[in-house]
Parts: C-alpha cells; sequence; structure tokens
C-alpha cells in the first residue's frame, strides 16, 4: 500500500487500497473541498502523469453536477479523465472555487501531458464511499485501469 505525503505534518492526501483488478485508494480532506482536490490529485498520481518538458501551464474552468456527494465526485474525476484523454494534458493544482452536495466549480492548473505509466479508463460506483471522519473525511474510489 503506497501513500501521498500531504503538508508537513498533516495527513495524507491518498492511500492506496490493494484490489484484485482495478486499482482502488482512499482519498483524506479535513472538509470536502480538500476531500474533491486529493482525489484529483491521487488520480494522476496514481497513473503516473508526467508533464512535458517545458510546456506552458494551462489554466482550465470545471463544472460538473451530480445526484450527490457520490455522483459529484465520479462526475468530478471523470470530467478530468476526459480532458487529460481530448487535449493531452495532465494537472497538479486543483482549487475548488465552489462545492455543494450537486454541483463543483473548480480551477485546475496543468501542462501538456509528456507520459502516462498506467491509463484510467473510468472512475467507477463500485465500493464508493464518502464519509465524515473524527479528522474530517474520506472517500473510498475504485477505478478501471
Amino acid at each position: 500500500m503506497s501513500q501521498s505525503p500531504g503538508a508537513a505534518g498533516a495527513t495524507p492526501r491518498f492511500e492506496e487500497i490493494p484490489h484484485t483488478a482495478d486499482w482502488s485508494f482512499r482519498v483524506f480532506g479535513r472538509e470536502p473541498r480538500e476531500l474533491f482536490a486529493n482525489a484529483a490529485h491521487a488520480l494522476f498520481a496514481l497513473e503516473g502523469a508526467t508533464p512535458r518538458q517545458n510546456a506552458a501551464e494551462i489554466a482550465r474552468t470545471v463544472e460538473v453536477s451530480g445526484l450527490d456527494y457520490e455522483a459529484l465526485l465520479v462526475n468530478w474525476l471523470s470530467e478530468l479523465l476526459y480532458l487529460q484523454e481530448a487535449y493531452h494534458e495532465t494537472y497538479h493544482h486543483f482549487d475548488i472555487e465552489f462545492l455543494s452536495p450537486t454541483a463543483l466549480r473548480a480551477r485546475v492548473l496543468g501542462t501538456r501531458l509528456g507520459a502516462l505509466d498506467k491509463i484510467i479508463k473510468a472512475v467507477t460506483y463500485h465500493n464508493l464511499e464518502i464519509k465524515p471522519t473524527s479528522e474530517g473525511w474520506q472517500a473510498t474510489v475504485v477505478v478501471d485501469v
């Protein structure tokens, strides 16, 4: 099981969970905005996305909706995968400007994509869970590779 460090002394952003066929990870955040941003960080970190050298920074506004936090998380991560595929970009900064249980607006920063170690094909609803914890929020996500 691998973990991604958060800020010094902070809770980690995410940890990979062993899964038989796909990839699964658990994401952490002090509040829902941080949880959604950390889920995006996990997505690009797990696929080993590396930026193209000397590429200019790209900024995009992303808006998604869903029936609840779970659907919203799937739609958010799916939209980021779509943008990566459509524009051959990778993203490294996720500023969640607005978040409700049914809508999200974010500004994402990235650059042209250099390479991927693994391709994530889809974000699934399988074992999807978002819940408050004593330290903040936690989500479990399974992706199809």
